[in-house]
């Protein structure tokens, strides 16, 4: 067993941002890294440590899965706060990144049948497991704490406010929302905003959830949905948004995306993306996401949006980044999914449920300690479009 300790230090050499204890049922120590904080993982056996060293990016998550390991007193964010910090130093240090990164987008080729799949894999679990984390419009993606003091719900319609302002919406604007969801978005635009709204997505379920809600709320007549890839939209619209559906793309795919979003934009329209981004050079994506939780997906950097953007004559007016946001709204999306989780183990199995809490946990960590933020760019075809000062984007609706 020295040999795993000599493997441990050969790793951790130089991290010193925290320390993480591996104890072996039957008293064996290990340990990897120094310093603060501390967090103590206890192992079924020796065997699940070998395999996570094997291949600590899949590994690690999956054994955990199968019941591998437990956080000691039940503290798996901590465990995964020196993870996130780990796999940062470590990536620092790796050589060979660009390949890795060229490699990836093998990955990443999502034609029209792999996209469909890749999001039905996702999104077409049963809308009740949604509903039961997320706020009542069931947004699903990075809320806009304006406040500290905001509830989820109220952090989510800050979100649709602040993007309704940087869309700079007219009465009747004809709106594209790509990747929409469960409609929430699209609601709170035609209610808010009076526009009208074509929704697209890839999730049936999705499709079916969205559409029943607008039957119920009568608006019908002022939005539309549609089981529709965006490479096969036409038509033209005053504004077009993206929320969280870029993660989904795939790098091959950029330049086409924006192309489209070019074609499809009216000359005196504007465009608002907002996409989950990485504030490190542009990197790999994480195995065990990719097979378990997004297939297909990459988080970008800013500079492969700006250097995908520049050559299709769409013009970037704003970039903003949130940084804590997403974390707080992971934070809040697991303790109501712990306060459920009786039901979820009951109906979808223990399996299931330590996947999804390595998952929201993970990303809350990634947010909190890691490299990942939430990126909004705005753009248009004239640069004339909008107001010369931000002020617009901040002023009382």
């Amino acid at each position: 067993m020295k040999s795993i300790q000599l493997l441990l230090d050969a790793l951790g050499h130089g991290f010193h941002a925290g320390t993480l204890r591996f104890v072996i049922d039957g008293g064996d120590v290990y340990t990897l890294g120094d310093g603060e904080p501390v967090a103590t993982l206890h192992l079924r056996d020796a065997a699940v440590l070998r395999e996570i060293l094997l291949r600590p990016a899949l590994k690690f998550g999956e054994t955990y899965m199968d019941q591998g390991w437990q956080p000691e007193d039940g503290d798996l964010l901590r465990v995964l706060e020196v993870g996130v910090k780990f796999e940062e130093d470590l990536d620092h240090r790796m050589r060979g990144r660009r390949v890795r990164a060229l490699l990836s987008q093998v990955l990443e080729l999502n034609n029209p049948l792999a996209s469909r799949h890749n999001v039905e894999h996702h999104y077409n679990l049963d809308a009740d497991l949604y509903r039961r984390f997320l706020d009542e419009s069931m947004f699903y993606s990075c809320a806009y704490f304006a406040r500290p003091d905001m509830t989820l719900e109220e952090a989510q319609q800050a979100k649709c406010a602040h993007i309704a302002r940087k869309l700079d919406l007219r009465p009747g604007a004809r709106v594209l929302d790509i990747g929409c969801g469960w409609g929430g978005l699209a609601i709170h635009l035609a209610q808010h905003h009076d526009a009208h709204v074509t929704g697209i997505t890839l999730s049936s379920e999705q499709l079916a959830v969205a559409q029943q809600r607008i039957e119920a709320l009568g608006l019908t007549d002022k939005i539309e949905f549609r089981l529709e890839d965006y490479r096969d939209t036409n038509g033209t619209f005053d504004a077009i948004v993206s929320v969280g559906m870029f993660e989904h793309v795939g790098r091959p795919q950029y330049s086409t995306f924006f192309k489209d979003v070019h074609e499809l934009l009216a000359p005196d329209g504007t465009a608002l993306l907002h996409t989950i981004g990485r504030l490190t050079p542009p990197g790999t994506g994480n195995p065990w996401i990719r097979k378990y939780i997004f297939p297909g997906g990459y988080i970008p950097a800013a500079s492969e949006l700006f250097s995908t953007i520049e050559p299709t004559g769409l013009l970037v007016t704003d970039f903003e980044i949130w940084r804590l946001h997403y974390a707080l709204t992971l934070r809040e999306w697991n303790r109501r999914f712990q306060a459920q989780r009786a039901h979820f183990a009951a109906t979808l199995g223990e399996r299931f449920c330590r996947m999804w809490e390595f998952y929201l946990l993970g990303s809350e960590a990634a947010f909190r300690w890691g490299n990942l933020c939430v990126f909004h760019v705005q753009m248009t075809r004239r640069l004339e479009r909008l107001p010369l000062t931000r002020n617009y984007l901040y002023a009382r609706p």
